[in-house]
């Protein structure tokens, strides 16, 4: 093992701090890619409604993503949601985290998120905290990576416009062209 005075300059801890944290990175950014391809190959809330109050579908031209929606809602809460459609990794599991992520919450919760989801991927304001991964927005952080990909942030925010539509009670689908 190398002392710090064999190592090469005199700023040898701060390299090594510098290093750390972007081996830190890495590794998050190795969880995300886990998270994203876990709910693109596994699905949340896929199965059907008994009732249905509210539906929405929303497509992507540009890319073919295809996402339907049903919400049942008791009160102001979404207490059921299914989730069905098709097309790329990052708009399925977006479709997917998004359905984990507001199962359950109040319609004032689920509006806070999506501004939260919506800042992450179209601001350049730091929302999501790399020291606590998961702090801001759960598992949702793990689509931080696609702003990086102008492109795709059409299919990552597909889900969230046809949620929209779906609470709005519009007839027309969503669309991210």
């Amino acid at each position: 093992m190398r002392s710090t005075d064999s190592w090469p300059g005199s700023s040898w801890p701060q390299n090594y701090s510098a290093l750390r944290a972007r081996l830190s990175l890495v590794g998050l950014d190795s969880l995300y890619k886990e998270v994203i391809l876990d709910h693109y190959r596994n699905p949340r809330n896929r199965a059907e409604l008994a009732d249905v109050h509210r539906h929405a579908d929303g497509n992507n031209p540009l890319c073919g993503d295809k996402i339907s929606l049903d919400l049942t809602i008791d009160g102001d809460i979404v207490a059921g949601i299914s989730v069905q459609g098709q097309g790329c990794s990052i708009s399925q599991a977006s479709a997917s985290l998004m359905s984990e992520a507001i199962k359950g919450k109040n319609l004032q919760e689920i509006a806070r998120l999506r501004q939260l989801f919506s800042t992450m991927m179209t601001s350049d304001e730091a929302i999501v905290d790399p020291d606590r991964p998961g702090a801001v927005l759960g598992e949702l952080e793990a689509l931080a990576g696609v702003k990086a990909f102008p492109v795709r942030i059409k299919c990552a925010s597909l889900p969230w416009a046809t949620l929209d539509v779906a609470l709005a009670g519009d007839a027309e689908p969503a669309t991210t062209d």
